[in-house]
């Protein structure tokens, strides 16, 4: 499983960061960052969740 983001859908407003911080994180200019990779078994779950989360549709799985 990968992770897409529509950039200019994106508000950064942390929701995925709060349930998924192994794999999001926002940068210094309050940009979403994704880890690189595939996501961890361990955090599909919380991904997943982060994904259907996001108050402005901007996430997506790719794989």
């Amino acid at each position: 499983m990968e992770i897409g983001v529509d950039r200019p859908a994106c508000e950064a407003n942390a929701v995925c960061v709060g349930l998924a911080p192994a794999v999001f994180d926002l940068d210094d200019e309050e940009e979403l960052v994704i880890a690189p990779g595939p996501v961890p078994a361990d955090q599909v779950e919380r991904v997943s969740a982060a994904v259907k989360a996001c108050p402005k549709n901007a996430l997506f799985i790719t794989d």
